[in-house]
């Protein structure tokens, strides 16, 4: 019996390696395919932003949360429950802006960089902006911005995502269907 609950954790750590790698390597191709650091963070952004689009049907259908009610709800479900299901971490939350319309994730340990080393030629490069593509993805009824502050391959003690609302997008649906 216990033999079969560490071969399921092996095999989620198996897993979790593999996603790392499989992402290296996309990083990797894009580096080669793009002249600069900025065009490779635009792809990774964009690449990102299309994940998140798709990604907020199988967290809702997953996670049975409920809608958020403001943007201190959304942050604490994105930390605490979407980060936790598709990444196994829980960021903390902090920083946030006297006007309630910013904060900080801050990821102790982030697992898209590990085994990585940033080359010195690519000092500009932001190897996770993935994460920043599908966060601002997932949220596409309302206007946020997400961006890297400091980045623990880049020296920083730890990895931080500042996000900022921007504006609540409103449905257009037709009168009478909502």
């Amino acid at each position: 019996m216990s033999r079969q609950a560490n071969r399921g954790t092996e095999s989620k750590k198996m897993s979790s390696e593999l996603f790392t790698l499989t992402y290296g390597a996309l990083v990797t191709q894009l580096c080669k395919d793009y002249e600069n650091d900025e065009d490779v963070n635009k792809q990774l952004d964009k690449m990102g932003f299309n994940i998140g689009v798709r990604l907020i049907e199988d967290f809702l259908a997953r996670s049975n949360v409920g809608r958020c009610h403001d943007f201190r709800e959304t942050a604490d479900v994105i930390a605490k429950v979407a980060f936790k299901m598709y990444l196994g971490i829980t960021p903390s939350i902090t920083n946030w802006s006297p006007a309630g319309d910013e904060f900080s994730l801050i990821l102790e340990n982030n697992p898209l960089v590990d085994f990585v080393e940033l080359p010195d030629n690519h000092s500009s490069l932001i190897y996770s902006n993935l994460l920043c593509g599908v966060l601002r993805g997932a949220l596409e009824m309302m206007a946020v911005e997400a961006k890297f502050v400091q980045d623990t391959l880049k020296g920083d003690g730890v990895t931080e995502i500042r996000m900022r609302f921007i504006r609540r997008i409103e449905d257009n649906l037709p009168a009478g269907e909502e």
